[in-house]
């Protein structure tokens, strides 16, 4: 009985201890949304998901974080801790639309 409720408080706290999840899709070429805001000195994991039928890959210079994403799928990348401040990010292969931002508060 002990290892049960010594198990169940560990499943618990790892679950409250998840990083926070946040979401971008690409449609049409295009981030949405084109700004997110994430906390500052926490590491965050960031789901996109890819709508449009061509791959596009998810480049970040100020994130040094580089990832393709097929078409019709989704992608799991894990930025952080970052400090304060602005993290530009570009769909590689269509740089002129794909563009956005996330912020660091």
């Amino acid at each position: 009985m002990k290892k049960l409720v010594l198990l169940t408080a560990l499943f618990a706290a790892s679950a409250f201890a998840a990083d926070p999840e946040y979401r971008l899709v690409i449609s049409e070429h295009r981030f949405q949304p084109t700004e997110l805001t994430v906390p500052a000195g926490q590491k965050i994991k960031l789901i996109v998901e890819n709508r449009d039928a061509t791959p596009e890959e998810f480049e970040s210079h100020d994130l040094n974080r580089e990832k393709v994403i097929a078409g019709k799928s989704s992608a799991t990348i894990f930025i952080g801790p970052l400090k304060a401040g602005s993290y530009a990010f570009v769909g590689e292969y269509n740089e002129k639309t794909a563009k956005g931002v996330i912020i660091a508060k």
